[in-house]
């Protein structure tokens, strides 16, 4: 695996991304069901805890996923916004995305999942993505704001594991965000990760939700930098696998707003979780008249021309953008440089 080469960190190839923005069409579709969740994460984007009195009714989620689909999205990605397992529906919504002929992404918290629930996530082929931000138990109880969350995501992912987790066809990843707290162990959940053929998803934070009530988690550009580095010198010399250090996600490469959207447990669609700007509503539009008439999400599907400041001259323009969510938290412009982005910074 080579950083930068034609497809390299895409979930989809550009070709393949080309098309669906020129139709105003769909790769992926990121989906909350509720705001529900049994942990109060520290650095939650979305501040989750209690499920919003107007949440989508279940046939319109369901109808949601069809308009989707339609538009050509080949994944959903259910968010949950907050913990998707307390969702009372869940797989009733996985297998309408599974019927219609998309693929289905669970991101979760892991603490929930039981050995029937990692066996049924399984035989539908569901990819999973586990938010573990800490080998030490204190740290994860903190970062998760709550006691005994450390030994419930790992029994979770031990389930996963039994079940046949990870494997051909059954993917397995934990999100891991960069703060303060985890920063001097994310190299080693990096081995531990791929020792296991575990994909590990680490990200930088956006200051937004319930992050922005703890500015000691946040992790300047410097620090970084050196994080993604010794990364990507680990995962050279240990695991064959070469890429450049770029911003928000090691390893990988964020291309979302060309061809995704994210509709929130009400109904709202935002161009990502992170630029969490109204584009419209799905109660008052269908979601392909959103996606034509919206400002903000044809700015973003055309981000390469209309990126602003150093990120719009630098020479891995044509491969990276940046965190789009961070630049907007920061400067309140979605389509300005990446404050954190050390490419250009020189930082």
């Amino acid at each position: 695996m080579k950083c930068f080469g034609e497809h390299w960190g895409l979930e989809f190839s550009r070709e393949e991304i080309d098309q669906a923005r020129a139709a105003d069409g769909l790769l992926s579709l990121e989906l909350e069901l509720s705001r529900r969740c049994n942990l109060r994460c520290v650095y939650c984007y979305a501040a989750s805890g209690i499920a919003r009195p107007d949440e989508l009714s279940l046939q319109t989620i369901l109808g949601v996923v069809d308009q989707a689909v339609d538009l050509g999205a080949r994944k959903i990605i259910v968010l949950g916004g907050g913990e998707p397992l307390l969702y009372p529906d869940l797989f009733t919504v996985i297998d309408h995305i599974l019927k219609a002929g998309a693929d289905a992404d669970l991101f979760t918290n892991g603490m929930l999942i039981t050995p029937e629930i990692a066996k049924k996530l399984y035989q539908r082929k569901v990819a999973v993505v586990v938010k573990m931000n800490s080998r030490d138990p204190e740290i994860q109880d903190f970062l998760a704001g709550h006691d005994g969350a450390f030994a419930a995501i790992n029994r979770g992912i031990e389930h996963l594991v039994a079940a046949g987790y990870p494997s051909e066809g059954h993917s397995l990843g934990i999100e891991t965000v960069v703060c303060q707290q985890n920063y001097a162990e994310l190299p080693d959940i990096w081995r531990w990760a791929r020792k296991r053929g575990i994909i590990p998803y680490v990200e930088m934070m956006t200051m937004q939700g319930r992050a922005t009530e703890h500015p000691e988690l946040e992790v300047d550009a410097a620090g970084v930098k050196d994080l993604f580095e010794r990364l990507a010198a680990i995962d050279a010399a240990e695991f064959g696998n070469t890429w450049t250090p770029h911003p928000p996600l090691a390893a990988s490469q964020c291309a979302r707003h060309e061809y995704s959207c994210t509709v929130t447990s009400t109904g709202e669609v935002q161009p990502c979780p992170g630029v969490n700007v109204v584009a419209g509503n799905v109660r008052d539009n269908r979601l392909v008249d959103i996606l034509r008439q919206s400002k903000e999400i044809q700015d973003l599907r055309n981000i390469r021309r209309n990126i602003k400041g150093k990120c719009g001259e630098c020479e891995f323009g044509e491969y990276c953008y940046g965190c789009r969510g961070h630049a907007y938290q920061v400067t309140g412009d979605y389509l300005a440089a990446d404050p954190l982005c050390w490419l250009e910074t020189g930082k």
